[in-house]
């Protein structure tokens, strides 16, 4: 990572931090872009400039993650079944919870306000739907004999609604990063068992 990107980073990191810390102390609804801005020492251009609105700061990590999810399954090897794949990709996505979500204190914070303000769970859900129908047609794409569109996105519906489920009631109930891994990964092999069971023939073509 080059000197750019890393400020870059490290601008990012620093509005995060503020948001959260005021979220806390002031309330979602009261603070201020303006204001997270100011705690962090940069201007509020700079934050437009990472940030379109206070919501995508809460998200600021599930392009990444979903980015590092399609890799996996545009990178994949000839003759995996389509579950195995999918249990890689969602694990790999899981992991990148755990590393910065999770450690940062992002993820808890997150739920927390998905659970109790509108504009942020509207978001959210923008950007699940917006996740699963890319990782659906990139799946549909390795099994074109196997998974229609419709079976694609139910699948990556299943697994993805399973994993976001175990996620949100591990973080609600404040349990430590290493634990909400845990039980979502549980939640994934839970969902891909079905599919397996579905679709034993699923295997790129």
């Amino acid at each position: 990572m080059g000197l750019r990107e890393r400020k870059k980073q490290r601008t990012r990191e620093a509005l995060i931090a503020a948001a959260l810390e005021l979220f806390e102390s002031e309330g979602y609804e009261r603070t201020t872009v303006a204001r997270i801005a100011a705690d962090a020492d940069v201007s509020t251009r700079t934050f437009f400039l990472h940030f379109p609105t206070k919501e995508d700061l809460l998200l600021a990590d599930t392009e990444e993650r979903v980015a590092a999810g399609l890799r996996i399954v545009e990178d994949r090897p000839p003759g995996e079944h389509a579950a195995d794949l999918l249990l890689r990709a969602v694990d790999e996505m899981i992991a990148h919870v755990g590393d910065t979500g999770l450690a940062s204190g992002l993820a808890y914070t997150r739920v927390r306000l998905i659970l109790s303000v509108p504009e942020v769970r509207a978001r959210m859900l923008q950007r699940l739907a917006d996740a699963q129908t890319a990782i659906a047609d990139a799946l549909g794409k390795a099994y074109p004999g196997t998974l229609d569109p419709v079976a694609a996105a139910a699948v990556v519906g299943a697994v993805v609604g399973a994993v976001t489920a175990a996620a949100i009631v591990t973080v609600q109930r404040a349990d430590p990063p290493e634990q909400v891994v845990a039980a979502m990964r549980r939640a994934a092999e839970i969902a891909l068992s079905d599919i397996r069971r579905a679709y034993p023939e699923a295997r790129p073509a």
